[in-house]
């Protein structure tokens, strides 16, 4: 029986214990400077379908994608997604780039996880840490084997799930880098996800 609670404490401290290993990514999210779009990024990456789509978290959240990809969270934009898999800052600036095997990559090639078509790992890790269900249910997989339940996207049926997958495993990855510094967090420069003064 999958947990519909809403993830409070226990939420961030078992995805932050996926991330122990990948503190480099946490001092790097603290410098904020201005680095080298990930390799390729020019070409582009993976292709992604767009279209309008929306989630629903499990804290409440609205999440909403529109057809030119900009995803914003309560309607403030988070980030801007292209059909060449490349991920943007809200000012337009290069912060993660699908590529065809499924890596996300960071500016200077930093490896952000991974990205199937229904599931994702995080940065370092080997299993997967969330799924988009065919129904549209996103799941979350804790340390201890636990699944939580995370809202439900409506609009990513058929070919633009690959697309929901890479949104709900940055915008985990937000959530994530947001309660591992306690600080103002926010999608920006970096390595997918910058820390704004």
């Amino acid at each position: 029986m999958l947990s519909a609670r809403h993830h409070s404490l226990r939420y961030p401290l078992a995805m932050r214990a996926q991330l122990r290993h990948a503190l480099p990514i946490a001092v790097l999210l603290l410098a904020g400077c201005e680095n080298q779009p990930p390799p390729g990024w020019a070409k582009g990456g993976a292709p992604l379908v767009i279209k309008r789509m929306s989630w629903k978290t499990g804290d409440g959240r609205s999440i909403s994608v529109t057809e030119d990809g900009k995803v914003a969270s309560d309607g403030d934009l988070l980030f801007t997604v292209d059909r060449a898999g490349r991920v943007y800052d809200e000012d337009k600036e290069p912060i993660a780039l699908l590529l065809p095997d499924g890596t996300v990559q960071g500016e200077e090639g930093t490896h952000l996880g991974q990205v199937g078509v229904t599931n994702a790992a995080p940065p370092g890790g080997g299993n997967a840490w969330l799924a988009v269900m065919p129904d549209g249910h996103v799941l979350h997989f804790e340390a201890d084997g636990e699944r939580t339940s995370d809202g439900l996207w409506r609009g990513c049926d058929g070919p633009q799930h690959r697309t929901c997958t890479l949104i709900s495993h940055l915008f985990t990855l937000h959530r994530v880098s947001a309660a591992s510094s306690g600080s103002n967090v926010r999608f920006g420069v970096g390595v997918g996800v910058g820390m704004w003064h």
